[in-house]
Order: C-alpha cells, then sequence, then structure tokens
C-alpha cells in the first residue's frame, strides 16, 4: 500500500495524520504537498508505480518466448529482431537480458572457456632462506637468427641466491619437472612458496605433480604482467647487462660454461643493494649481520674523530630482515612509512 493511502485510510479511524506522519517518519508538510501535486512517496526506497514497468504477464511471456525451441539458442537480439519480422515486440533487447539474468538463466555458452578475471597474487613473505623462491626460462640468443637456448634459473627472494640453474636447447615441463627433483638432495623443498609466471613448464600437469609430491606450493603472475615476478626479472636484466656477457652462444656448451661462471659471480661475489650490499653466500651463511655490524661501527668512529664533517644523519648499513613478493596496500604503506623514517 502506497504511503499517501495508508495515512488517509489511518485517518479515516479517527487517527490524526501529524501522528501518523510522524510514525513513518516523513513531515506533515511533506504529505500535503504529495496530495497537492497528485503524487506519490518520493522518498528513496519507497514503494512506488512505475506505469513503464512489464507487468508479471509480461515478464513471463519474454522468458517463455526465450526458453521456446526455436529462440532458447539465440541471442536477445537475435530474439528481437527475428519477433520484428513477425510483427511482434515484446521488449528491448536490454530488458530481455535483465529479466533473464534476474532468472538466473543467462551462462557462457560457446567452444571457449569464458573470460577469467584474474586477481593480483597473494602476498608472500620471507623471513628467511628457502621460504620463497620465485623461477622463470630466459632466451639465449645464438648466431642463428631465431634459434636459442634455454636457461631454467630459480631464485630465492630473501638470500637472493640462485639456487638452480640449467640451459638446455628446448623449452620443456619434463627438463623443469627434474630440475626441482635434483633440487632436494641439497633443499628441504617442503614449504617453500614458489613463484613462477603462467608459462607451460610452470603449470604443466607434470610439474604442478612433481611440486606437489616434493612438498612445494606454487604461486602464479596474472597473465602478461611481468611485474608480479620482479626479482627473478631483475636477476635477468642483471645477467645479460653485465659485463663480459657475450650475447651470442655459439653452442650450448658455449652458453654452460659461461653461466656457471656467472652463478658463481653472482652468488659469492655480487653484492646486491636490497640486502645491505653483502653477497648471496653472505646473506645465507649469516656473515652478513657482523659484516653490516662492523661497517656501522667504522663509520661511527670517523663521525667521532671528525664530527663536524657529519651532519645529524649518518649513513648506517641494514639488511632487510623481511622480503614481500607482491606486497598489499597496507604492507606497502607501513614498509614506506619504515623508510621515511
Amino acid at each position: 500500500m502506497q504511503t499517501i493511502e495508508l495515512i488517509n485510510e489511518a485517518a479515516s479511524s479517527g487517527v490524526r495524520k501529524d501522528k501518523a506522519c510522524a510514525v513513518l517518519n516523513i513531515s506533515l508538510r511533506s504529505l500535503q504537498r504529495w496530495e497537492k501535486e497528485n503524487c506519490a512517496d518520493r522518498r528513496k526506497g519507497a514503494v512506488k508505480n512505475v506505469p513503464r514497468k512489464l507487468s508479471e504477464a509480461e515478464r513471463q511471456k519474454i522468458i517463455d518466448t526465450a526458453c521456446d525451441r526455436l529462440f532458447r539458442d539465440l541471442t536477445p537480439y537475435e530474439i528481437v529482431a527475428i519477433l520484428a519480422e513477425d510483427d511482434i515486440y515484446l521488449a528491448s533487447e536490454r530488458t530481455i537480458y535483465r529479466i533473464l539474468n534476474a532468472e538466473n538463466m543467462l551462462h557462457h555458452r560457446g567452444n571457449i572457456k569464458p573470460c577469467r578475471k584474474t586477481g593480483k597474487p597473494d602476498e608472500l613473505k620471507a623471513t628467511g632462506p628457502d621460504q620463497v623462491w620465485c623461477w622463470d626460462i630466459t632466451f639465449l640468443r645464438t648466431p642463428v637468427h631465431g634459434l636459442y637456448f634455454y636457461c631454467y634459473m630459480i631464485k630465492d627472494i630473501w638470500t637472493k641466491e640462485i639456487i638452480g640453474w640449467e640451459i638446455h636447447d628446448i623449452e620443456d615441463v619434463e627438463i623443469a619437472s627434474d630440475l626441482f627433483r635434483r633440487l632436494k638432495d641439497k633443499h628441504k623443498l617442503r614449504g617453500i612458496r614458489l613463484h613462477s609466471d603462467n608459462g607451460n613448464p610452470m603449470k604443466g600437469a607434470t610439474m604442478i605433480m612433481t611440486l606437489y609430491n616434493l612438498g612445494v606450493i606454487p604461486s602464479y603472475s596474472r597473465p602478461r604482467v611481468s611485474n608480479d615476478n620482479p626479482y627473478i626479472e631483475s636477476l635477468f636484466k642483471t645477467l645479460k647487462y653485465t659485463a663480459g656477457y657475450p650475447g651470442l652462444f655459439k653452442d650450448i656448451y658455449h652458453a654452460r660454461e659461461w653461466m656457471a661462471d656467472f652463478v658463481n659471480w653472482y652468488n659469492t661475489k655480487h653484492r646486491h643493494s636490497a640486502v645491505g650490499y653483502v653477497t648471496p653466500a653472505q646473506r645465507r651463511s649469516g656473515e652478513y649481520k657482523k659484516i653490516i655490524s662492523d661497517r656501522n661501527k667504522t663509520i661511527e668512529k670517523a663521525r667521532m674523530l671528525h664530527p663536524e664533517r657529519w651532519g645529524k644523519k649518518i649513513r648506517i648499513w641494514n639488511a632487510t630482515e623481511e622480503i614481500f613478493l607482491n606486497p598489499n596496500e597496507d604492507t606497502k604503506e607501513r614498509l614506506n612509512q619504515k623508510n621515511a623514517a
């Protein structure tokens, strides 16, 4: 029942209109204005009569027509066009879509998979070695145009260490699976979070079962979003822009020999800025704590020797103990506040 009709019915029973309006949380002046203008309750959410609204019989007619044998495989656009040729109009295409959707009668029909919305990968946090790894495959060029070698590489995001690598002339899920099976002899893999992109070697059935059997928990980037796997991308840039990178590898033995030297240099010589300019090997062994402490003591001694040469703030080295992969917004804000302080 409409608001005005309800109040008038109460008034005919002896109830004062102002009291009835107070119960319905409207002012008497609003009621008088609605009666004068001959309009309904204009409040948001109030029951209103919509003259153009389809009746239940008309809605059911649309549903029956869409389910008819002649139209059940057609879109509302096709249904409206065909009916118009027979001098029949039930409703607009958008109205038919809305009615079918309300009845849960709109579903994907086709030979291809429906598009899926992919959210950002879950935040991964490492506070020590062998907690979160990332991996990918990069191309290594050869003198033959269009012919490449494939470098499989795994990195620990906390130590920045190259955990494992191999070079082959094909990109194959079996090769990737064998690489991880061999790693179990050197590392305790159960419980490690492994992040990668969506390539077949990463998401193939063989690879998925291998990771499951090893106790490794996979995580994947969004399609065509390289920023979801930034640590491995950074490693590949360091690899290909380092001094001495040949650019072209004459054969697979050349590629493997050069890569072995690079991995040894990266793990034992390369000082990584994200971990306080210590090497990945020092980070894994725990030596980095003493190394950074000694540096800071040296700086403090230098400041005390010549305080006039130093400002209020002095350089302090530190190695972040928490490393995040794909941090959420709250984590980003907390890290920014920490860095600003």
